[in-house]
C-alpha cells in the first residue's frame, strides 16, 4: 500500500513505520523535523502542521491509499490535514486514546462510554483528553473510511514517556524496590507494534469505526510485569510490595511517579478493566508480555533512557521512594 504516516519520527509513530516498510508498503512521512529522522526507507516530507501552506506545498499532489495520523495537539491540526488531503487518500486511521473517555471511569467500559468534549476547530492542546477527542471529530470529518483507534497504555521499543523504561531500569539496580500492591491487580497496555500491524490491516480491510486497542482484561497483571522486569534485566532486586494505602499516605502519584499502576479504587481505575470485544473481533492480538519488556530493555540499552516528552518523563525520583519507604515502614509497624 501507499501510505502517508503523519509523524513517524519516535514512539507509536517510529513503530508503525518500521511495521510499513517491514510489510513492503511505500510509506511517506510528514514530520516537523524537530525530534529526529523516519526510518531509512520513508520518503520523509518536512512541514509545520499547524500552517497550512507548508503542509500543502510539503504534500504536493500525493495520493494515498491510507493516512495513520498520530498527532496528539491541537484539533485543528488534525483538521487542515483532512482538508487539505482531501479526495486523495482511501482510508484514514486516527491514533486516539481511551483519555478521551469522561470520568469516572466505569468498569468494563466499551466504545460507548461517555466522552470529554472536543473542539475539532480547537487551538488548544493543554487537556490532553479534550484534545484528543477534537482530534477524532477532526478525523471523521474525511471523506473516506474512518478509524478511530483508542490506543491503551502504550509500551515497546521507543516508548519516550518513560515508564516502562523507568522500571527496568529501577529494577536492574537492584537492592530491594518498593512497587505498589497488590501484585495481582490486574493491567492493560498495547505494545506500540502490535498496534501498528492491526492499524495496517484496517487500512488494508478499509475497515471504518471506533475501537479500544488494548491487552484484554485480566491477561496480565502488576506483578507480572514486574517480575518480567527483573527477568529480562537479570536483577537481583526483592520486589517489596507496598499496600495502596502506603502509597497514598507517601503522596507518591499513581500512574505518573508509580508508572502504569493505578490503585484498584481509583477514579480511572477502569483504564486497566476496559472492553477490548470490538478490536479483538477486528483481529487484534498482542505479543507475549516478556517479549515487550525483553525488546524495549534492548531499546533501552543501546539508545539509552528517554529523556520524556512535552508532558514529562515518568518514574519517582529518590525523595518519593524515601517517602514510600517510609510509609511502607509505618504500615509494617502498625500491622497494615
Amino acid at each position: 500500500m501507499r501510505i502517508l504516516v503523519l509523524g513517524g519520527t519516535h514512539f507509536v509513530g517510529r513503530a508503525l513505520v518500521e511495521t510499513l516498510l517491514a510489510a513492503g508498503d511505500q510509506v511517506t512521512t510528514l514530520t516537523s523535523g524537530t525530534s529526529g529522522s523516519p526510518a531509512g526507507g520513508a520518503d520523509a516530507r518536512y512541514a509545520d502542521r499547524r500552517d497550512p501552506a507548508a503542509l500543502t506545498e510539503a504534500l504536493g499532489s500525493g495520493e494515498w491509499d491510507a493516512v495513520v495520523d498520530t498527532w496528539s495537539l491541537e484539533p485543528l491540526a488534525v483538521r487542515t490535514s483532512v482538508s487539505v488531503l482531501r479526495g486523495r487518500v482511501g482510508h484514514w486511521t486516527y491514533v486516539s486514546s481511551r483519555s478521551v473517555y469522561a470520568s469516572p471511569l466505569r468498569t468494563g467500559l466499551d466504545e460507548s462510554a461517555p466522552l470529554w468534549p472536543g473542539d475539532p476547530a480547537s487551538t488548544d492542546a493543554d487537556f490532553y483528553p479534550g484534545a484528543k477527542r477534537g482530534g477524532e471529530l477532526a478525523a471523521l470529518e474525511a471523506d473516506c473510511p474512518v478509524v478511530l483507534a483508542r490506543v491503551g497504555l502504550v509500551l515497546g521499543p521507543y516508548e519516550n514517556v518513560g515508564r516502562l523504561p523507568f522500571w527496568l531500569e529501577r529494577i536492574s539496580r537492584g537492592d530491594r524496590v518498593p512497587v505498589p500492591g497488590p501484585p495481582e491487580r490486574g493491567i492493560q497496555y498495547v505494545d506500540a507494534r502490535d498496534a501498528a500491524a492491526w492499524i495496517r490491516a484496517g487500512a488494508s480491510a478499509g475497515r471504518a469505526g471506533t475501537f479500544n486497542v488494548t491487552t484484554p482484561t485480566g491477561e496480565h497483571t502488576f506483578g507480572e510485569l514486574m517480575e518480567a522486569c527483573r527477568s529480562v534485566a537479570d536483577s537481583d532486586a526483592e520486589l517489596v510490595w507496598a499496600p495502596p494505602e502506603a502509597v497514598a499516605e507517601a503522596g507518591v502519584a499513581p500512574w505518573t511517579e508509580l508508572p502504569i499502576w493505578l490503585p484498584p479504587e481509583h477514579e480511572h481505575a477502569a483504564l486497566h478493566d476496559s472492553s477490548t470485544a470490538a478490536a479483538e473481533a477486528a483481529g487484534f492480538v498482542s505479543r507475549p508480555l516478556i517479549s515487550t519488556v525483553r525488546d524495549t530493555w534492548t531499546w533501552v540499552q543501546a539508545e539509552g533512557m528517554p529523556s520524556g516528552t512535552a508532558r514529562g518523563r515518568q518514574g519517582m525520583d529518590d525523595a518519593a521512594e524515601r517517602r514510600l519507604w517510609a510509609a511502607y515502614s509505618r504500615a509494617l509497624a502498625d500491622g497494615r
